[in-house]
């Protein structure tokens, strides 16, 4: 009896069933973007005017796919609130761009900052059609921070890390010693969208295992957030959840606080996990005006510096990328080179500090008058629609957008995860404009 074996799927109709699908979803490609930010770069040069990585390739198939779906009527267009948003933002860039004291450089920043605050975030907000969508993002998230928070809990464990304090114990993830914030700001992202999942399944329509398990990946990323020794994270992380507490249940909220507060004391102070570490550290953060160490005076230095360019330049700012070329012309004396970064991979480097580390002022300096008025009237405008709609798993999207606007106090868009930054601009305009109506 002979047997008859099915024919192997022919190349052209995998790629025809994989284009149904992401027609039917179309957040699979955002939900790719976030996972594809995981892949190593093997970036070492942090002066190169150009990063292509991975998550920026995808985040371009997705806006090349969402501008096929809007010319073929499949996905509503941009509200009008949405495009006068992103539309400031494209004008504020052009404006300084051509008044820029170097347009042709200014031009990769231009074309940087439309990628990255109007294209990227309009194609997610075209693509988060329903509940579905968002959890599938949000979950995107959630697992992106698990790979890398178990990557760096096993770098401190084993002291394979990136160096601090002369050991090699802080956890770095998959993006090394050169992009020392990655790790800290994914596993951020995950545990404050899988603390939002989870807050979104209470309820007798909830699922209490999910719920349970949200929490518990909550609880697990804790620990590799606190050996990133990343203050800046670690303050965003506990604004952040905070509002998310606050907005969800106040009661929550306190309990929250109570129990969050004893986890650490028992991680820390019972089993000794990163003890001595975390508490320098966070002891530090209360002597950052009055005892600065040399990471925090060097910052200090580089705001002053880009006030210092902006008043020469208040309108339109200098343009788009003309910070770290006018630096040296206007910064004090005592500003350092560099900062240290060491792991067992680059061995050790001096990082050049080529940004204000600061969102507002690198605006300021960068865009001007025109430029910080059109950031503010983005983000402020995301912020109010989100406090007012947030419902459901419109919860993470308020949580991790308080953290872009905290964290942007002391830092700013650059390296392998700015582009998650894009990805959460496009779930707070979904929030803002659905007003919780799907969320």
């Amino acid at each position: 009896m002979a047997l008859t074996l099915a024919a192997p799927p022919r190349p052209a109709g995998l790629l025809r069933r994989a284009g149904g699908v992401v027609r039917q979803r179309p957040s699979l490609p955002a939900a790719a973007t976030v996972l594809l930010v995981c892949v190593p770069t093997g970036e070492k040069d942090v002066a190169a005017a150009v990063h292509v990585t991975a998550a920026d390739l995808a985040s371009l198939a997705l806006v090349a796919l969402t501008a096929v779906h809007l010319l073929r009527g499949r996905t509503p267009a941009i509200g009008r609130a949405d495009a006068v948003r992103f539309g400031a933002i494209v004008l504020a860039a052009a404006v300084a761009t051509v008044g820029s004291t170097d347009p042709a450089t200014s031009l990769t920043g231009f074309v940087r900052l439309t990628q990255v605050f109007v294209l990227v975030p309009a194609a997610v907000l075209c693509a988060l059609r329903d509940r579905t969508d968002q959890r599938l993002v949000l979950g995107s998230f959630v697992i992106a921070a698990l790979i890398q928070g178990v990557v760096g809990a096993h770098q401190f464990l084993t002291g394979t890390g990136a160096s601090y304090t002369g050991r090699p114990i802080r956890a770095v993830g998959t993006f090394g010693a050169l992009d020392i914030m990655a790790m800290s700001t994914v596993v951020s992202y995950g545990l404050l969208a899988a603390l939002a999942l989870g807050l979104a399944e209470r309820g007798p329509d909830g699922n209490a295992r999910l719920r349970r398990a949200l929490f518990a990946t909550a609880g697990f990323l804790a620990f590799p957030l606190a050996v990133s020794f990343s203050r800046g994270s670690w303050i965003a992380t506990a604004a952040a959840a905070t509002v998310l507490l606050l907005r969800a249940d106040a009661r929550l909220a306190v309990r929250g606080a109570v129990l969050g507060t004893a986890a650490a004391v028992v991680l820390v102070g019972g089993f000794g996990l990163g003890g001595s570490g975390v508490t320098a550290r966070l002891t530090s953060i209360g002597s950052v005006s009055e005892a600065p160490d040399q990471s925090v005076s060097d910052r200090y230095d580089l705001w002053s510096t880009a006030g210092r360019i902006w008043q020469d330049h208040p309108v339109s700012g200098a343009g788009p990328k003309a910070f770290q070329q006018l630096r040296d012309s206007h910064a004090p004396l005592r500003l350092s080179s560099g900062s240290d970064a060491a792991d067992a991979t680059i061995g050790f480097q001096r990082e050049p500090l080529l940004s204000p580390h600061n969102m507002y002022f690198l605006v300021l300096s960068e865009q001007g008058l025109i430029g910080i008025a059109a950031y503010g009237m983005l983000f402020l405008g995301l912020l109010l629609g989100c406090l007012r709609g947030a419902r459901g798993p419109g919860l993470a999207a308020l949580a991790l957008l308080t953290w872009v606007l905290v964290d942007f106090l002391y830092a700013d868009i650059g390296g392998t995860t700015t582009v998650l930054t894009s990805v959460i601009l496009g779930l707070a305009a979904h929030t803002a404009r659905h007003r919780g109506a799907t969320a």
